[in-house]
């Protein structure tokens, strides 16, 4: 299936397809210079299979995990191709999860300016959310995604057969955002995560999800108005992510507990039903002093206030734009009260 993202002269294709890896050649331009970045937690053939594919490659291995999305990491790959003769008319491929994919593509936003950047996403969570849209970034001073651009994608290759090697906790991780754009935009998705075996319907919730980025990020490329119902979740989930002593949860897993206190109380039941049936209800013991000050230290909040997607009803949601302090205050009251 091709899913076409039309953002005029920043247009690209998202191809989904089992087994595509294979056949990477086949739709991206890889008879150049190509610069693979994965990282150690991703299986080595991955890379491999995609440099076969290439006139000439260096595959650069960073290590696993958020530290990895750093001024130094993102130094170490331009200096790779600075080293490496690379030029305009080169590459940069993406063969890994959202770390990767935001390193990567923030490399290649930058080198020269801006060379091609390709993305193979290998894990659910990168697959159906932060693969498009063309957001890149690194972490900096212990705040995420504070250094970065808009930059999309010239391709983004979605293969499902990579998600065969993920563990368990690695695919429910992925399915927090699906239920997120499941609870704004789409009932039906709703209701298959609800109702269905997910492994059985993980091309139709993958498909569906994108289908729905794809459609938010067409209408508000730089998030100045509609692409902030992307972030449902992600304000009180960034502040459990980023606050101590919580390094132990996944960013979904904090999204997903962001989730709660922003859906109305009448359908709480109904989410965190399917939370539990996904693996991604996680009850912590909540330092609420240190998420709000990681929650608002993040770049979507405007002095005092913040706007958050509040949802009244499974597929609709509403933009408010609330004091930093209600948005705790509701929060504690869910989780506390």
């Amino acid at each position: 299936m091709n899913i076409h993202v039309d953002l005029k002269e920043n247009s690209y294709d998202i191809v989904v397809e089992r087994g595509l890896l294979a056949h990477a050649g086949d739709y991206l331009n890889l008879q150049r210079r190509v610069l693979i970045v994965t990282d150690s937690g991703v299986p080595e053939d991955y890379a491999q299979t995609v440099a076969k594919q290439c006139r000439e490659s260096v595959i650069c291995i960073v290590e696993s995990g958020e530290g990895s999305k750093s001024l130094e990491t993102f130094g170490s790959l331009l200096r790779k191709m600075l080293e490496n003769g690379f030029s305009r008319k080169d590459c940069v491929v993406a063969v890994g999860g959202g770390v990767v994919g935001d390193l990567s593509g923030f490399a290649a936003s930058a080198y020269m300016r801006g060379i091609d950047f390709y993305n193979i996403p290998t894990t659910l969570l990168s697959q159906i959310d932060s693969s498009i849209g063309g957001k890149t970034a690194i972490n900096f001073e212990n705040v995420k995604n504070i250094v970065g651009a808009f930059y999309q994608p010239k391709k983004v290759l979605i293969d499902a057969e990579l998600l065969k090697t993920l563990p368990e906790r690695q695919i429910a991780n992925g399915l927090a955002e699906a239920i997120k754009m499941a609870l704004t935009c789409d009932k039906e998705l709703f209701n298959i995560l609800e109702t269905k075996e997910i492994k059985e319907n993980i091309d139709e919730i993958i498909i569906r999800s994108l289908n729905i980025k794809k459609n938010v990020v067409e209408q508000d490329e730089k998030e100045s108005g509609l692409r902030k119902i992307l972030n449902f979740g992600h304000t009180i989930g960034h502040g459990i992510e980023s606050s101590e002593n919580m390094s132990e949860l996944y960013h979904g897993e904090c999204v997903a507990l962001g989730l709660i206190p922003m859906c109305d109380e009448k359908i709480r039941p109904k989410v965190t039903k399917v939370l539990k049936k996904c693996g991604l209800y996680n009850l912590i013991d909540f330092n609420w002093e240190e998420i709000a000050k990681a929650a608002f230290h993040d770049k979507k909040a405007d002095g005092e206030c913040v706007t958050v997607t509040t949802v009244p009803d499974v597929g609709c949601f509403e933009l408010k734009t609330m004091k930093c302090s209600e948005v705790i205050e509701m929060a504690k009251n869910c989780f506390e009260g």
